[in-house]
């Protein structure tokens, strides 16, 4: 659960992703903007969230936009779509049916909606057979995981769907990283992300149409990132010091960087404690940090427990739990809840010293 006053800060980076979505197309010249699916996190958005997001998209007649259902926001959302369409700017196009639409005179924009969450088969094969004008540079839009690249179902896209089509380019939506298939075919990527994991902050891509290969660059406009940051710790290496290494560099970037920190391999019980103060310490600069320690684990020594809890009640429990944390006989779930409740019974008693 993230706190309160970092979701609201979310909600306002997604809003505002619109307008740097713009600004993007009118640095590099460009005059139309495709959104290739799940604009919209649900079937069912409040009314505030699409109501807005068409008055943002209104905000420059010279750009538009081109929307696409994808399968968070697909065609069986019987009441999103027609309201959408009722009341959006004339320079907003929801794409509602898989046929052509001419971009102009050069270009025809060959898309495919998804009709539900589950398409169950490759929505972008019609476009093999679609007609357009002679010279006409064919652009397609589609959303869903392709051939070799996530579920293997019937419903993923031909990767080689591109070159079967005759497309000049093929921009595809559904992961929400970046990522080149081929010279003509990419994700975009998500403009704001909402997840651990993806390198860097969300992007688009800026795509130039020619005869040939078309020019793609990928441009950074999310605000937030949500790294996974490896952190693996042995014996005698200081924790401060390799989570320093880890860390983005301090600066006020901080506070846009939503982190989880991965530890693993072992340390000692001191060292335990030195980390888990450690990013207490740093915590307060990020948008978020969070430990993962799943798959670390702390030797416990007698030396340790002597230097800790050298007497009284509180050693003899802390021995019981290191007995059992060691004992292999015990199942790894519960020699792992021993362990960590020895870890935050030596923190109770740093702390309360």
């Amino acid at each position: 659960m993230l706190p309160e006053d970092l979701r609201g800060r979310l909600i306002e980076a997604r809003h505002d992703v619109l307008p740097r979505l713009a600004q993007a197309a009118r640095d590099h010249g460009a005059r139309d903007i495709l959104l290739a699916g799940d604009t919209f996190d649900t079937e069912t958005p409040s009314d505030p969230v699409w109501r807005q997001a068409l008055a943002a998209m209104a905000a420059d007649p010279a750009l538009r936009w081109w929307i696409l259902p994808g399968n968070h926001d697909s065609l069986a959302a019987e009441t999103l779509w027609p309201r959408v369409t009722a009341q959006a700017p004339a320079n907003v196009r929801p794409i509602l049916t898989a046929d052509p639409v001419p971009l102009s005179e050069a270009v025809t924009l060959l898309p495919a909606p998804l009709p539900h969450r589950h398409a169950g088969r490759d929505l972008t094969a019609w476009m093999d057979t679609c007609p357009t004008p002679e010279g006409v540079l064919r652009l397609g839009l589609a959303h869903g995981p392709i051939a070799g690249f996530g579920d293997e179902t019937d419903e993923v896209i031909d990767p080689t769907r591109a070159d079967r089509a005759g497309l000049a380019y093929l921009a595809l939506g559904d992961w929400h990283g970046a990522r080149r298939i081929g010279a003509r075919t990419a994700y975009a990527g998500t403009p704001e992300p909402d997840a651990f994991g993806l390198i860097g902050a969300g992007t688009c891509m800026a795509v130039t149409l020619g005869a040939t290969a078309p020019e793609v660059k990928t441009v950074p406009i999310g605000r937030f990132s949500w790294p996974e940051i490896d952190l693996t710790l042995v014996p005698g290496l200081n924790p401060g010091t390799a989570l320093d290494q880890a860390l983005p560099p301090p600066g006020p970037a901080r506070r846009d960087i939503l982190a989880r920190v991965l530890a693993r391999g072992r340390c000692s019980l001191p060292d335990r404690l030195a980390l888990d103060r450690m990013i207490a310490a740093t915590r307060p600069e990020f948008g978020l940090l969070d430990l993962r320690d799943t798959d670390l684990t702390t030797e416990i020594t007698a030396e340790a427990l002597d230097t800790m809890l050298p007497a009284g009640a509180l050693r003899h429990a802390a021995e019981a739990l290191a007995a059992e944390a060691g004992d292999p006989a015990r199942a790894q779930a519960d020699r792992r809840i021993a362990e960590d409740a020895l870890n935050r019974l030596a923190a109770l008693v740093a702390e309360a010293e």
